[in-house]
């Protein structure tokens, strides 16, 4: 059994009201067959108490927009790791120490991930590649060419000077430290 549309299309608007918000590490996964009690886990990271605020106010600002409250709601008065029920999709913002210690993502690694790409940042991209005459940069950020390359060819990696020290992107060596 995979995730129903409905919770696939709930779990999106989730995942970017967070977006939204500057979360960050958004993963959607989908635990239908699991689990019998939810279809979809939406996890994301908040970067202070008051982000997680703001991202936790978000999501249920957009999930009432599309017809949807939550049936519950948990942790919100330390606000450390919030959860959002929904039912179909239970969302997790948590403070990143939290996303490490209980690592939802690699409890649940056998489960498949469902795609998400934030659409502002790539309207974003798009208007900005629009604006510069080029083609925007595909998802994993390179611009063509072997993966790690730059588009002048080089790594972007430090190089080795022959008399032993470091060289800076530029050829220059590291200053000594």
């Amino acid at each position: 059994m995979t995730a129903t549309d409905q919770a696939v299309a709930m779990a999106t608007i989730a995942a970017q009201a967070a977006a939204d918000k500057l979360a960050t590490d958004i993963t959607i996964i989908d635990v239908s067959d699991r689990l019998a009690i939810t279809d979809c886990f939406v996890v994301v990271t908040g970067g202070s108490d008051r982000q997680i605020g703001a991202i936790v106010d978000a999501v249920e600002e957009k999930m009432r927009e599309a017809g949807h409250k939550p049936v519950r709601r948990e942790g919100e008065r330390d606000g450390r790791w919030v959860l959002l029920d929904f039912v179909d999709v239970v969302v997790h913002i948590q403070h990143a120490e939290e996303r490490v210690y209980y690592a939802l993502d690699r409890l649940w690694k056998d489960c498949p991930a469902i795609p998400f790409t934030d659409a502002d940042a790539a309207d974003h991209a798009a208007g900005t590649a629009a604006e510069n005459g080029t083609a925007p940069a595909p998802a994993g950020g390179s611009s063509g060419g072997s993966p790690g390359e730059s588009s002048d060819g080089s790594t972007g990696a430090d190089e080795a000077d022959p008399d032993g020290g470091d060289l800076r992107a530029d050829g220059e060596p590291e200053p000594e430290r």
